[in-house]
């Protein structure tokens, strides 16, 4: 009897120990590594997203202020010749295209002056703004503008 009675210890010990000495098996740590993998993809491909529209903003913030500055320019010479040239208008429309990074143009006459950035998010796609009071999205213009279309 007490020969059984020992067996039995040992072998619930050995059961105990058993369970409890192993650590995760391949495949469970694989699992969750194609969980972290899908959820970080998830997470980057969101990011990129909101950098893209993040920038987007920028461009149009930018181009926004050109406008004010240019009404300036018209203020001192009743003219917008010079608007282009201007050195806050210029610095605005070179930060405004190197966030782009898809071109961009200003042009003005003695009555008129048109400014537009690409976008970050498309190659096809712009910002444009002008004296008339416009600001919006436009199919990308080759070159110089008299009016956003």
């Amino acid at each position: 009897m007490e020969q059984h009675y020992m067996k039995s210890k040992d072998l619930i010990l050995m059961s105990f120990l058993k369970k409890n000495s192993g650590g995760f098996t391949l495949i469970e740590l694989l699992v969750v590594i194609a969980i972290i993998g899908i959820l970080a993809s998830v997470v980057l491909a969101s990011l990129n997203t909101a950098r893209t529209k993040g920038a987007d903003a920028a461009i149009k913030s930018n181009l926004v202020n050109i406008r004010a500055q240019a009404e300036l320019v018209y203020d001192t010479g009743s003219t917008y010749v010079g608007v282009c040239t201007d050195t806050k208008i210029a610095s605005a429309l070179a930060t405004a295209t190197s966030t782009g990074g898809n071109g961009g143009e200003c042009s003005e006459a003695s009555d008129t002056w048109t400014a537009w950035a690409g976008l970050k998010g498309t190659l096809t796609d712009a910002w444009c703004v002008d004296n008339a009071g416009a600001s919006k999205q436009v199919t990308k213009p080759v070159g110089a503008i008299t009016v956003c279309p």
